[in-house]
Order: structure tokens, then C-alpha cells, then sequence
């Protein structure tokens, strides 16, 4: 491929790109003023922790449904109706005096980003020719690696300079600004039209669309196995050591607040630095490889910060399973893309994401009740010894010899269910 026609391939995904970076690092601004906010109106770390459970909540609350939605409609429209509605509600957030207000609008704006992840999703399944794929995710990963380190950084700037509030302005308009470099994106669906004659959102639409999502689940049990099993892995690592990782730090390891910033921020780097080798590479590495290999060593990394006794032994962990975490995410949204059906994505992507929520609920408050009955040390090591059994069996079925072609498929599956 001669550089003009491979500048000219990588236009709109290096748009698509840009606005992934603009709307992934508001999102980090938002993050930490809205936490600041909300603890300096209540002086309640309760409070601050409501703001974790909303997110969950919300996607429970609206994904059975959103994905009749998003099959329905045009992407990209609904992409920039989605940044835009946030953007406002973001807007307005510090107008309001009243926690209960607050978390209202914040289960609103979870609302549009859960419908919005699905959404972006099907988009870029349809924009992103499939030889593209593997390195568009793995750039992906990059950028949202280096808003996770870019983020918090220029949040502190933003404190500097003003306030929380002040940031959250900043946040609102990257979010519009978002929306904007989404409509200099292609309309790829101004000439199809929708999967159902139907365009009305109904309760029988929504259970006839559950039934499509169940059918295709009962014909493709391969696809579906590697789905929950990754999706495990990730529940796992939500629930069973990331809500624990502060208090393990703090009570097992004994780290001091600075110890534990600096262990935060040698994960940054390894998720940057993974994510940076990884886009180089990725096109030579099999994607079963990425999804098997890659989750093993990421849990390798939790199974390291779980047996350590010493700072240098957790940032070891610490920095393996960031570094290799790319990898797997790569590997796994390429198999999703290539062998769901992107007339059906949207319905198929909401309701699991709708279970992985309520797992996450389910199996942190587990773990957080016998975390305190128990240790957290042997809750962190039970968990992370789950995530491994999972991760296992995960690379175990992914180099099973007679599924081998599905991840050598050029095509992705178009047909309608």
C-alpha cells in the first residue's frame, strides 16, 4: 500500500480517533471534579461513593432496552445527540445545591454514555474495514491509556488555574467539542434502512429483540463462551481487587498515601507503555493470542500484587498487568467485531453489558462484606486465583484446534438474524 492510499484509508479513523481522545480525557476531568465536588457539599465519603454505584445502576436501568434503540437509528446522529444532551447536563451540574439533584443528573448522564458505548461500537464495526481492525483497537487502547495519564494531569491544571467546577465546564466542552468531530464522520448508514419495520419502541419490540439476542447467544455458544469468560476476567478484576486495591495497599502493604500515588502512577505508565508496543506489533501477533496470552498475564500481574509483602513486589504486579492489559482488551474487541453481526450489535452489546453491570454489583458487595467479616488480603487472593481459573480456561478455548478458523475469518458476519 503506497502512502497516499494509506493516508487516505486512516482519514476518518484518525478522526474517530481524536474525538475517542477528546471525550476520554473530559471524561477523567469530569471524573475527579465531580468526586471533589460532591465530597466538598457533604464531607461525606459515602456520598462520593454513591457516585460509583449510579453508573451500574444506570446501565441496568437502560440497556434491556437501549439496544432496540440503537439497531433502529443512525449511528452517528445518535452519537451526537448523546455527546451533546451530556455535555448540557454536565453543564448544569454546578447550578444544583442538592446531592439528591446531583445524582439525578449523573444517573441521566450515565444513561446517554451507556446507550453511547454500544452505539460507538456498532459505528465503528461498520466504518473500520475488517484488515483494520486489530491496529485501530490497539490505537484505541493507546489513546485511552493516555487519557488516563493525560486526564488527572491536566485536572490538576485545571485546579490550579480555577476550580472543580471550572473543570467541569472544560469537560462540557470537550464533550461538545466531541460531538462536533463526530459529525465530520461519514454517515455510513444515510442510505440503509433500519432492521425492522417497526421503528417504535415498544414492549413487544423490546422482547422480540430480546429473543434475538437469546437465539443468536443458543447458535453461536463459541462466540458467547469467549464473550463471558473475558467478561468474568473483568468482573473479577472490578469487584474482587480494584475496589479493594486502596485498602489492601493501605492495610496489607502498609504503603504510605505517596507510596500508594506512586504505585498508581507505575500502572499509568505500564498501560502506556503496553499500549505503545502493542500498536506496534499487534498486526503480527494472532488474535487468540491476544485474547488467551494476554488475559493470563494480566491476571499474572493481580496474582503477583496479591501475594506481594513489599512496594517493589506490587509494582512489579502492578506494572504487568497494566502493561499486558492493551493486549487483551485489543485481542477481544477485534473477535467481537469480527464475529458479531453489526446488524444485531447493538442489542447483543447492550443486554450483556446490562449483565456484566449486575455482576459487577452482585460480586463486589460480596466481596466487600467479606472483606470485612474475613481479611482483604484473602479475599484479594481468592478473587485474583478466580481471575486466573477464568483466564485460563479463556486461553484454553481460544486455541481449541477446531475453532481456530473463527478467528481466521476475513469477513465479518453480515447476515440478519
Amino acid at each position: 500500500m503506497n502512502l497516499k492510499k494509506m493516508i487516505s484509508s486512516w482519514k476518518y479513523p484518525s478522526i474517530l480517533l481524536v474525538g475517542i481522545g477528546v471525550s476520554n480525557i473530559g471524561e477523567w476531568i469530569y471524573f475527579i471534579s465531580l468526586n471533589l465536588i460532591v465530597l466538598d457539599m457533604t464531607g461525606s465519603a459515602l456520598a462520593v461513593s454513591g457516585l460509583y454505584i449510579i453508573k451500574p445502576l444506570a446501565t441496568i436501568c437502560t440497556n434491556f432496552w437501549a439496544g432496540s434503540l440503537i439497531d433502529r437509528l443512525n449511528k452517528r446522529k445518535l452519537m451526537v445527540l448523546l455527546d451533546i444532551v451530556r455535555a448540557i447536563f454536565i453543564a448544569l451540574l454546578p447550578f444544583f445545591s442538592t446531592i439528591s439533584l446531583i445524582y439525578l443528573f449523573v444517573f441521566f448522564i450515565n444513561i446517554a454514555s451507556s446507550i453511547f458505548g454500544p452505539t460507538s461500537m456498532t459505528y465503528i464495526t461498520k466504518l473500520i474495514p475488517q484488515e483494520q481492525r486489530k491496529q485501530f483497537n490497539s490505537l484505541h487502547s493507546l489513546i485511552t491509556s493516555g487519557a488516563f495519564l493525560i486526564g488527572p494531569a491536566f485536572a490538576g491544571i485545571l485546579f490550579f488555574i480555577g476550580s472543580p467546577i471550572f473543570a467541569i465546564y472544560i469537560n462540557a466542552i470537550a464533550l461538545f467539542l466531541s460531538g462536533v468531530i463526530t459529525l465530520a464522520m461519514p454517515d455510513i448508514e444515510k442510505h440503509t434502512t433500519v432492521s425492522s419495520d417497526d421503528n417504535r419502541l415498544s414492549l413487544k419490540v423490546i422482547k422480540e429483540d430480546l429473543s434475538v439476542v437469546f437465539e443468536y447467544s443458543r447458535e453461536n455458544r463459541y462466540v458467547m463462551m469467549i464473550y463471558f469468560l473475558f467478561s468474568g476476567v473483568m468482573v473479577i478484576m472490578a469487584s474482587a481487587v480494584d475496589s479493594l486495591e486502596a485498602a489492601f495497599a493501605k492495610e496489607v502493604l502498609s504503603l504510605s498515601d505517596s507510596e500508594y500515588g506512586f504505585l498508581v502512577t507505575i500502572a499509568g505508565a505500564g498501560i502506556a507503555i503496553g499500549a505503545l508496543i502493542n500498536s506496534f506489533f499487534v498486526k503480527k501477533i494472532h488474535t487468540s493470542v491476544l485474547i488467551g496470552v494476554g488475559t493470563v498475564l494480566v491476571s499474572t500481574g493481580y496474582i503477583i500484587f496479591a501475594f506481594s509483602s513489599s512496594f517493589l513486589v506490587a509494582a512489579t504486579g502492578f506494572f504487568t498487568l497494566a502493561f499486558f492489559i492493551a493486549y487483551a482488551n485489543t485481542g477481544f474487541l477485534t473477535f467481537y467485531q469480527n464475529n458479531v453481526p453489526v446488524d444485531v450489535m447493538g442489542r447483543i452489546g447492550s443486554v450483556y453489558h446490562l449483565i456484566q453491570a449486575a455482576l459487577v454489583i452482585l460480586v463486589t458487595s460480596i466481596m466487600g462484606i467479606a472483606a470485612q467479616i474475613a481479611s482483604i488480603q484473602l479475599v484479594v487472593i481468592i478473587g485474583v486465583l478466580v481471575m486466573m481459573v477464568l483466564s485460563i480456561s479463556l486461553c484454553i478455548t481460544s486455541f481449541l484446534p477446531s475453532r481456530s478458523h473463527i478467528f481466521q475469518s476475513e469477513l465479518i458476519v453480515t447476515k440478519k438474524i
